[in-house]
């Protein structure tokens, strides 16, 4: 059976379309929680009827080689994922925690990574499976990605501070695009160096080089975005919503010019907090109007609802073997400790000229659950042996933290924090 393009299209959007319905409509569970049970769902029934019908998987497994998503998903899911979160963030508040967001994001994934990373060469040796240590600390780096933001929803009806929910927000922006960078990086060294040395020298360059070289790509793009913008007549909606998908598909095709070495989602990132913000600034009232940032809301939630799509027909694919599940167990706990480790050292040293509201990071650990973006980067890593054991840990470390601790945060706040009380104005 031949699939077309647009058979391929219409699935996804319909199964998209059916996930984020039922549950807004029945399950009505945070995002994040709820699209994983129906994915969890559905890699469940793609099993049981490939199991029932060897030739459904036949033509599953046909389906995924025809129609090779990874670049589709890192080129375009990502970017558009990236620059949507980043639009809803506060940029002048960002400013004023500029210093603890950077040195959490930054450091916060290198710690992640490193300890990720050693902590599963060790384990998968001593479970019986062997992968390379620079792919253990791409599984690391890729893993390393949080989603607090799904949850900053439901932190509002606790007292938690506005400079707790930026820090937490921020960090979480930030260290989406940087450990991309940090896994591709990595990966880039792997094909490089033929004894699989990691050369320090080298991670550290391209790493600064990608970063630096975004961060000045998406400055630009972003304020030739806003000037655009605010040029365009608000009734214009369509043309707004073009020239910012225009400039961010521009960005990730200037990542891919030999001559400059930048990061695209970097760019990604800081061009949606120039547009976000400029674009809803008291200064340049009506520069972008509600539609824009209504679209790539829009545009969020559906691509996220692909992605867990696309992990559920994944996993169909993936050789079902227990010892890789084993050793996805094992890797939710090294990565929740790697997290707490990776929070506690930064805010340690920080606390000495900053204040930080009691249970920080206890609420940073726990609140700050997987999400999209590690299955997005699982599911774009190019082929190597023992591949499938990366995907099959993200894929139960991204299921376990949702499930787990999506589902146990409200209860952790409320013993943390408290709720907060509501003014109801009298």
């Amino acid at each position: 059976m031949q699939f077309e393009t647009l058979d391929v299209v219409a699935l996804f959007v319909i199964l998209a379309g059916c996930f984020l319905f039922i549950n807004t409509y029945f399950l009505k569970l945070p995002s994040s929680i709820g699209l994983m049970i129906m994915a969890l769902g559905l890699s469940l029934v793609m099993l049981v009827l490939g199991l029932v019908s060897p030739g459904f998987q036949q033509g599953t497994e046909a389906f995924l080689e025809d129609f090779d998503f990874r670049e589709v998903v890192f080129e375009v899911v990502l970017t558009f994922q990236l620059f949507a979160g980043a639009l809803h963030i506060d940029f002048r508040r960002l400013a004023e925690e500029k210093g603890p967001v950077l040195i959490l994001a930054v450091f916060g994934v290198i710690i992640s990574t490193i300890l990720t990373g050693t902590g599963m060469y060790y384990v998968l040796n001593f479970v019986g499976l062997h992968l390379d240590y620079i792919y253990c600390l791409v599984f690391g780096a890729l893993i390393s990605p949080t989603d607090p933001i799904a949850v900053i929803s439901t932190m509002k009806r606790y007292n938690i501070s506005q400079k707790m929910e930026i820090r937490i927000a921020g960090e979480a922006l930030f260290s989406d695009g940087i450990a991309v960078v940090f896994a591709l990086a990595l990966l880039e060294l792997e094909t490089k160096e033929i004894d699989h040395i990691i050369h320090l020298r080298d991670l550290i360059g391209t790493f600064i080089l990608d970063i630096s070289g975004g961060i000045i790509i998406g400055l630009i793009l972003g304020y030739v975005c806003f000037k655009l913008l605010e040029f365009i007549d608000n009734e214009q909606t369509e043309l707004e919503i073009l020239v910012t998908m225009a400039l961010l598909m521009a960005s990730t095709q200037i990542s891919h010019f030999e001559a400059i070495e930048v990061s695209g989602k970097q760019a990604a990132v800081v061009m949606g907090l120039v547009v976000g913000n400029q674009g809803k600034s008291d200064k340049f009232v009506g520069a972008a109007s509600d539609y824009v940032f209504k679209f790539w809301s829009l545009m969020e939630h559906s691509l996220n609802a692909i992605l867990y799509v696309l992990i559920g027909l994944e996993m169909l694919v993936i050789p079902h073997q227990v010892i890789y599940f084993s050793a996805g167990f094992f890797a939710f706990g090294v990565v929740l400790f790697s997290r707490w480790v990776s929070v506690f050292i930064p805010i340690k040293i920080l606390s000495r000229t900053r204040s930080f509201d009691p249970k920080t990071i206890s609420i940073m650990t726990w609140g700050s659950f997987r999400g999209g973006i590690p299955i997005a980067l699982a599911l774009t890593l190019p082929e190597f042996e023992h591949r499938n054991i990366v995907v099959a840990m993200t894929y139960l470390v991204v299921v376990l933290s949702i499930l787990y601790q999506g589902l146990t945060v409200n209860l952790m706040l409320k013993n943390t924090v408290g709720y907060r009380q509501v003014d109801d104005g009298k």
